[in-house]
């Protein structure tokens, strides 16, 4: 009785005094609330680099030229922002955080582009065949780009002992799709001091 209840015993202080090792503590918190835990790119150097470039590129010469000249705001889309850095960082956030921005402040008309601008028209090729006459959409409709915003997130690390910077520096350009003419360039630079 003894060399069962010895096991059973020690399995139960063992696996107690694990649980109470483990005090870890969630809890919700706004989402624009800045949390640095590791140094790393995170959300918020996502949604302020969107936000702050997207300001900068929407003041330029260009669009107010094109409304002038075609009497209509220039269509936009947002091609591919490319990681090049150190880490993985997600880039599809951050373009959703551009095209959040673009559509926040109503400058120009923002277009789907790649996968979605296909899954789109998937859906209007099953249309053809499914749809009513009256509901279908009709080929030939899509809104033409006049400019693409492209870019990179590039970043360099320095780091001595339990000392370490990281500088990322993110560059957008802004072209005009019909002549291949880069209308503006911009950049973004962020700089964080990581001590362990």
């Amino acid at each position: 009785m003894k060399t069962i209840f010895l096991p059973f015993f020690l399995i139960t202080i063992i696996v107690f005094g694990v649980g109470c090792a483990n005090s870890r503590k969630v809890s919700r918190v706004d989402t624009d609330t800045q949390i640095d835990l590791s140094g790393r790119w995170n959300d918020t150097d996502s949604r302020l680099a969107a936000e702050e470039l997207t300001t900068q590129f929407l003041k330029v010469d260009w669009f107010e030229s094109f409304r002038q000249e075609n009497g209509r705001k220039p269509v936009l889309v947002v091609g591919l922002v490319r990681n090049k850095s150190h880490e993985h960082i997600d880039a599809e956030t951050f373009i959703r955080d551009i095209e959040k921005a673009v559509i926040k402040y109503q400058q120009v008309i923002l277009v789907q582009a790649g996968e979605k601008r296909n899954e789109l028209r998937t859906e209007k090729a099953d249309q053809q065949e499914f749809a009513s006459p009256e509901s279908k959409k009709k080929w030939g409709k899509e809104l033409g780009a006049d400019v693409i915003l492209q870019g990179t997130i590039n970043s360099i690390v320095d780091q001595y002992n339990k000392e370490q910077v990281t500088y990322y520096q993110i560059d957008i350009e802004l072209t005009d799709i019909q002549t291949g003419q880069i209308v503006w360039l911009g950049d973004k630079k962020i700089k964080k001091y990581i001590k362990n």
